[in-house]
């Protein structure tokens, strides 16, 4: 990420965009949106996300469950997708990570496409996401040696521990935007190797904070805040794993 490695880790990277409605949603939108991108993203497909929300009542609070539909577009060597959603737009490129001055690039050319055909409002949400997928060669590790952010275990406990997931938010711009830092042991595909992930989200807390002609300088500002996040949480020992190029 900051330095170059040989074999970085990310094995995803993406930036979400939540939209404050200028008009009323269409589906018409989506086909609209296909239209422009589809000689990049030709692969086509429709999911439906599911969530939980909560409303007060006369007689107390009355859950419901939403049905949120999302189309998928990908391209055809499945490196990257792009989804869309009312009032949503998701850019994801997963493995072989580019580099930012790719990357930065294809969020900005289909959030344009999508501003000039959905209309909204502003921002009610971005986040910038790095997904991290750390593989040591050792059974058995001492998490320090690899890691500055790691789980605390009082020293009365014993200190020999098994799957863990430590999480925390650190705030920025005065409280505007956080940082959502995660690290967590994952399942490893080798019995003689320890997967651990790293997740780095970088989100705006504050509705409208920002206009459309800011968001340039709001994405470099949240992949230079992760960048250092990344380099700060990890050993010179556990940089060693990606080969870093001098």
């Amino acid at each position: 990420m900051g330095r170059k490695y040989k074999n970085p880790p990310i094995v995803e990277a993406l930036c979400e965009f939540q939209f404050v409605p200028g008009q009323p949603w269409d589906l018409t939108i989506t086909g609209l949106f296909y239209d422009k991108i589809k000689d990049n993203f030709p692969e086509k497909q429709q999911q439906t996300r599911f969530g939980v929300g909560f409303r007060p009542t006369e007689g107390g609070v009355e859950q419901k469950v939403e049905m949120t539909p999302r189309m998928q577009f990908r391209r055809k060597n499945q490196t990257a997708l792009i989804q869309s959603g009312p009032n949503l737009l998701v850019i994801n490129h997963l493995k072989p990570y580019p580099t930012w001055k790719d990357f930065k690039p294809m969020i900005l050319q289909n959030l344009e496409i999508y501003q000039d055909i959905a209309k909204p409002k502003g921002f009610k949400r971005i986040g910038l996401r790095y997904i991290n997928r750390i593989e040591i060669p050792e059974k058995l590790i001492e998490v320090t040696d690899y890691f500055k952010f790691y789980p605390f275990i009082p020293p009365d406990l014993p200190q020999t521990h098994g799957d863990f997931n430590v999480r925390i938010e650190i705030s920025y711009e005065e409280d505007h935007d956080k940082l959502l830092l995660t690290l967590g042991s994952i399942l490893s595909k080798e019995t003689d190797k320890i997967a651990i992930m790293l997740d780095l989200d970088y989100i705006m807390t504050t509705p409208e904070k920002i206009r459309f002609k800011e968001v340039k300088g709001w994405i470099d500002k949240a992949h230079t805040a992760i960048e250092n996040a990344f380099e700060a949480c990890i050993t010179d020992k556990c940089r060693n794993l990606f080969k870093e190029e001098k």
